[in-house]
């Protein structure tokens, strides 16, 4: 048996729900004929409430998805956007948003942002929206690449690849290209549905992971021991290979057993996962290295499995464990290891 999602009330709860499905949204409202367009944070200075790269999309009947400022300026940008679809043309607005309004959305001061308002259709085209979110669907990594004054727009797959680590927008050193990175979620595989993943899950899922837990042991892997969440009863080699692994995924391996983990790991030691974490001892760490040479890998590929897994912060119980994994996974993602 595949992922059995486990219901939460009312219905199961889709798992993309969990990430921004902003393009999405715009070009639906496109092709039903509502008039949709894209506002994007380009820029910010000072205690901005949102990121650069946060998106809003705007219908044309004035309905909104998402967020460029937490609600400071978001009535401005409907305006300009409704006008903007009019009048088919993008707009580069600039706002300060005052010490009173971002204390209202939980900063403590103010600061300035830039949004860029694209009509769908008449300045960002549809056909490339639609690449873009095929491209989403597939989790293949995007960089959308606009020149805010010659009006030039492109999808590139290759290059910024240290935008795409860093999961950084922004402007070119030019001053005029911006660049939206539209990485897949990140996505963490759990082989063990044991105490440390009960700990380790949720605090992922605040991280901006989607978590999968495989474990073919039914007394482990519970909808009472994991609520809500995605679990795998299939046997860790079968499971990966149908969810499949890439630079967007973090494998742990939380069983101690190495016939549950081993499977698992040797899957991942032949894919790009930008982490692989394996609990237990330095002894067991080493009897792992004795076996994943003995089946061929060579001393590159066994380096990347950080065993024992975590940062050494001297954690005690399952918890702390789960917080030394995810400080570790963070220092991967962002080269800081």
């Amino acid at each position: 048996m595949m992922a059995r999602p486990v219901p939460s009330a009312p219905g199961e709860r889709k798992i993309m729900d969990r990430f921004d499905n902003i393009p999405e949204t715009a070009l639906d409202w496109h092709r039903a004929g509502k008039g949709a367009a894209l506002a994007t944070v380009v820029e910010t200075w000072g205690s901005a409430p949102r990121r650069v790269g946060a998106q809003l999309a705007i219908g044309g009947d004035g309905r909104i998805e998402g967020s460029v400022s937490g609600g400071c300026v978001e009535g401005a940008v409907i305006v300009e956007a409704l006008e903007a679809l009019e009048e088919g043309q993008a707009r580069l607005l600039e706002f300060g948003v005052s010490d009173e309004d971002a204390f209202a959305v939980g900063l403590a001061c103010g600061g300035t942002i830039r949004v860029l308002v694209e009509p769908v259709g008449k300045v960002l085209p549809e056909e490339m929206l639609a690449e873009l979110v095929a491209a989403r669907a597939g989790r293949q990594a995007l960089a959308y690449e606009v020149n805010t004054e010659t009006g030039r727009r492109a999808l590139r797959r290759d290059g910024h690849a240290e935008r795409m680590r860093m999961d950084r927008s922004g402007f070119e050193p030019d001053g005029r290209t911006f660049v939206a990175i539209h990485n897949p979620p990140l996505r963490l595989i759990a082989v063990g549905a044991v105490h440390i993943a009960q700990a380790l899950v949720p605090m992922a899922r605040i991280a901006g992971y989607d978590p999968v837990i495989i474990d073919p042991r039914d007394a482990f892997a519970s909808a009472a021991r994991f609520p809500g969440e995605q679990i795998v009863t299939d046997w860790p080699d079968e499971a990966v290979a149908q969810l499949g692994l890439d630079a967007r995924t973090a494998l742990v391996l939380l069983t101690h057993d190495p016939k549950i983990d081993d499977p698992a790991l040797e899957a991942a030691l032949r894919a790009d996962v930008f982490y692989i974490g394996a609990l237990g001892s330095t002894r067991t760490q080493a009897k792992r290295v004795d076996r994943m040479q003995a089946a061929g890998f060579t001393a590159d590929q066994i380096a990347r499995i950080h065993g024992p897994i975590g940062l050494d912060i001297g954690a005690a119980g399952p918890a702390e464990i789960a917080v030394a994994i995810l400080a570790q996974m963070t220092a991967v993602l962002r080269g800081k290891a």
